[in-house]
């Protein structure tokens, strides 16, 4: 495989000459498809009759990948010899079955080099210190790509994952922590608990968070309440992420907070419509990811069912390469109410507006003909509670009218916090 470092500054070119060698690492990919997966040979081995003349704007016509493909026939996406995958992640898979995730020596390196690009760009050098909040065992890769990327940036990690609030707590205060990785909405809670500790958190010595799991800024590309509280508990800047397993591939926010950064020479990044039409301009649809340079489990123009837009303008930071926006939702959590098309995100966004709304999280069901229904169920801090002022002024925000329960807070937490995830889950399908 090609030396990764070969084009390191490859985003700062101009977009011409970027074009130009994603064409050639595209040429490339595709040729070693073509050659090791079995999957692609027998998908794609009859559609590409000349590699040579595969470019960014004719790619569009090569079929796309589902996710439902690597369940049906995993090992025949795997390109190398089974003695040549060192590591396995297991991701979920749209009928519940883990579908395993192979990489090699060469793909973890990538890796790591994919994090470092991306830990400099929010402006992380060696001398930081970063606590890791997030899990390296449970067949995770998160824990794992974070940790080393930091170690190849020349970092030094604390890696206390799934550690206690106190022990996060006492690994700041003590190691005198810059950086912390972790879901937001946990790195709230961190930060809350040490101020009841009377360990005032803006007053540590942490700098930075870069935040995975959760979404923090909105489709204009400003802060959600969620990232302006964490920025102003923590007296820090705060950078969103966004990674799959499949892909092995992050796209993270610089230091100028304006979306996700595309390393080109790591991945080719398209927007396309229901109908699998290619969006520009800022267009919001489903995100499909071809990541360059894999050995172990490549993969061509993956669909991943999250739904985003791109940036194509250059950044503040000097780089001229696309920006990824915020993520809005996930395609199968898409809900059509009375011909309103609305995510999860949306609603979210919504109640965290909210000063009265303790905790919440959200069902949809489609027991009514030809429209789905969504049902709230929240907790409040109000004794006097006009629940009718609450859903009139959601109705304004969502242009849908949900139904909302009250419920204790105890209750709602019970549903949405698990010992196995960080991050609550506040979305319940209940579609048939």
């Amino acid at each position: 495989m090609r030396n990764l470092s070969k084009y390191r500054n490859l985003a700062f070119e101009n977009k011409e000459t970027i074009k130009q060698v994603q064409t050639q690492l595209l040429q490339e990919h595709l040729m070693y498809c073509l050659n090791n997966s079995s999957f692609y040979k027998k998908y794609l081995g009859n559609r590409i009759e000349d590699i040579s003349k595969i470019n960014l704007k004719n790619f569009k016509n090569i079929p796309l990948t589902e996710k439902s493909f690597i369940e049906e026939n995993n090992n025949g996406f795997c390109a190398v010899d089974s003695s040549q995958i060192v590591d396995i992640v297991l991701s979920s898979g749209t009928t519940g079955q883990p579908i395993k995730i192979m990489y090699t020596e060469h793909d973890l390196k990538r890796l790591a080099y994919n994090e470092e690009k991306s830990f400099i760009g929010c402006g992380l050098t060696k001398d930081d210190i970063v606590l890791l909040t997030c899990t390296m065992d449970r067949c995770f890769i998160a824990g794992l790509a974070y940790f080393l990327g930091i170690t190849s940036l020349g970092a030094a990690a604390i890696r206390n994952g799934h550690g206690s609030l106190d022990s996060h707590s006492e690994i700041i205060q003590n190691m005198k922590t810059t950086v912390i990785v972790g879901v937001p909405s946990f790195l709230k809670k961190l930060g809350i608990y040490m101020q009841k500790e009377n360990k005032d958190p803006a007053s540590s010595s942490v700098t930075k968070m870069v935040c995975i799991g959760e979404p923090l800024r909105n489709e204009k590309v400003e802060l959600l309440d969620l990232g302006i509280e964490l920025e102003k508990i923590w007296n820090a800047k705060v950078y969103s992420t966004y990674a799959s397993s499949e892909t092995i591939t992050t796209f993270c926010e610089c230091e100028a907070q304006c979306g996700g950064h595309l390393h080109p020479d790591l991945a080719i990044i398209e927007i396309i419509d229901e109908q699998g039409n290619v969006i520009k301009d800022r267009g919001i649809g489903e995100i499909v990811v071809t990541p360059l340079g894999i050995e172990g489990m490549p993969l061509v123009r993956y669909k991943t069912d999250d739904i985003s837009f791109l940036m194509n303008e250059p950044c503040k930071c000097g780089r001229n390469s696309m920006r990824l926006g915020p993520i809005v939702g996930r395609k199968n959590q898409m809900m059509k109410i009375k011909g309103t098309t609305l995510y999860p995100q949306a609603v979210y966004n919504a109640l965290d507006s909210l000063n009265f709304v303790q905790e919440y999280y959200i069902e949809v069901t489609n027991d009514i003909d030809l429209s789905d229904n969504l049902i709230i169920h929240i907790a409040v801090n109000e004794q006097d509670f006009d629940l009718q002022l609450l859903q009139d002024r959601l109705q304004s925000r969502l242009r849908v009218k949900p139904n909302v329960i009250l419920e204790k807070k105890a209750v709602i937490k019970k549903i949405i916090y698990t010992q196995e995830i960080r991050k609550p889950i506040r979305f319940f399908d209940r579609r048939k």
